[in-house]
């Protein structure tokens, strides 16, 4: 009984210390990206071709989770979450160009916080076991991938719109099932836990700015 105690005790401790450095790593990054993000838009980045932006995101994806384990890894998240701010200076430029479209930004900006921030603490304070979710996100993103591919054919706005409320939904949900697995232990590795919590913000402050641009009749 005592060892089973101990242990329990142990899986707790090395669970905190992740979400510790995960939490702190992840405000290192998106302040990183912010920052890439002003810097792109100063200098007037141009958007990339899509699949080019796709080879990179990927390559740089799959560094950063090789190197998880080595010194390297720090190294490999910034760059990876370096680009993916770059990324969005050309898509600020083009909201800061528009009537209203920075109010737009900050709000999606606020709306993402909200629900970042509302959804870790119902996980962490409730430390509910969200991994019965892995199959309904799983799926939901496959769905989703699909739509997005024909879209890049169809140009139907309102499956547009669809795709990004059904995104803002999934990500919400990622945050709950990430979050759960850094607390159960499901996730030992600060780096990677960093990212998945990193791309769930990204995508989910895209895809709300995108929902809130539609409702306000700009795009």
């Amino acid at each position: 009984m005592y060892n089973m105690h101990t242990q329990s005790m142990d899986n707790v401790l090395a669970s905190n210390k992740v979400l510790k450095n995960t939490y702190l790593l992840l405000g290192m990054t998106l302040a990183f990206s912010a920052v890439c993000a002003g810097i792109s838009m100063a200098v007037g980045f141009p958007p990339l071709p899509w699949f080019l932006s796709l080879a990179v995101m990927l390559g740089l994806l799959f560094l950063v989770h090789a190197t998880a384990n080595s010194p390297w890894g720090l190294l490999s998240v910034f760059l990876f979450t370096g680009f993916m701010g770059a990324m969005l200076g050309p898509m600020l430029t083009y909201y800061a160009s528009i009537p209203g479209g920075s109010q737009l930004v900050l709000q999606a900006l606020g709306g993402t916080a909200i629900v970042f921030f509302g959804l870790s603490a119902y996980a962490l304070t409730t430390r509910k076991d969200f991994s019965y979710m892995a199959g309904f996100l799983f799926v939901g993103m496959l769905v989703v991938l699909v739509a997005v591919i024909a879209n890049l054919f169809l140009h139907i706005p309102a499956m547009s719109l669809a795709i990004s409320s059904a995104v803002v939904l999934l990500m919400s949900g990622f945050i709950l099932y990430d979050t759960s697995r850094i607390i159960h232990g499901g996730e030992t590795n600060y780096i990677r836990a960093t990212v998945a919590l990193y791309l769930d913000i990204y995508n989910l402050f895209i895809h709300l700015l995108h929902l809130l641009t539609a409702l306000s009749g700009d795009d």
